[in-house]
């Protein structure tokens, strides 16, 4: 049993006990008997070995803030575009390609979005919900799933986004912290692309000013 690993995960399991320990608001010794008590500890370990852990992680955690100061100035250089009415269908991957690209040349011969992400057993297609009832007749029964009523956010940074660690880290925090749902995520180059119900998009846009 490794109880700084133990440590660090429950802390990493609960975003408001991080930025809590970054900005030095925690009683360590509530928080470790908070720790001790969740995972059952009470008889195999003592309350100093989880203060220390908890104490060094925060070290880790003031070191990071250095390099979130770089996120958020490059987050600050980007750009918001936002596309409404965005439907997602989960395929299964037995479809015929053919179908897949001819929908394909339909949609981008119009300059609409159309994104297709192949995974080991099925696609993922992000497209218009004005080609909602073409997906149906080109895939019919090969449908696992499909969403509707969901917003595209596409961030647009600078390329540094390439050499700047833990953007997606920090992008995927904030979406957590305020109870949004992503559906799909994907990025090209500076894009990075979030899919979200169309109900949190007044929240996930007062999120992402910086």
């Amino acid at each position: 049993m490794n109880i700084t690993q133990i440590t660090e995960d429950y802390i990493k399991e609960h975003p408001s006990l991080r930025k809590c320990l970054k900005e030095n608001l925690i009683n360590y010794s509530k928080l470790a008997r908070l720790i001790i008590k969740e995972n059952h500890l009470e008889k195999k370990t003592n309350k100093d070995a989880v203060l220390i852990a908890a104490r060094r992680y925060q070290t880790k955690l003031k070191k990071q803030q250095s390099s979130e100061k770089e996120i958020i100035t490059l987050l600050k250089k980007s750009e918001i575009e936002i596309k409404n009415k965005i439907v997602v269908f989960v395929v299964e991957k037995s479809i015929y390609l053919d179908n897949l690209l001819d929908l394909e040349k339909k949609i981008k011969k119009k300059t609409d979005l159309f994104y297709a992400i192949e995974g080991t057993s099925a696609f993922t297609l992000i497209t218009s919900e004005k080609y909602y009832d073409d997906c149906i007749s080109f895939f019919k029964n090969k449908i696992i799933n499909e969403s509707r009523d969901l917003v595209m956010i596409i961030i647009k940074s600078s390329k540094d986004i390439e050499v700047t660690p833990g953007v997606m880290s920090y992008l995927f925090s904030l979406f957590s912290e305020n109870e949004v749902n992503v559906s799909e995520t994907l990025s090209c180059w500076t894009d990075t692309i979030f899919v979200i119900n169309q109900n949190d998009v007044e929240k996930t846009i007062g999120f992402l000013k910086f």
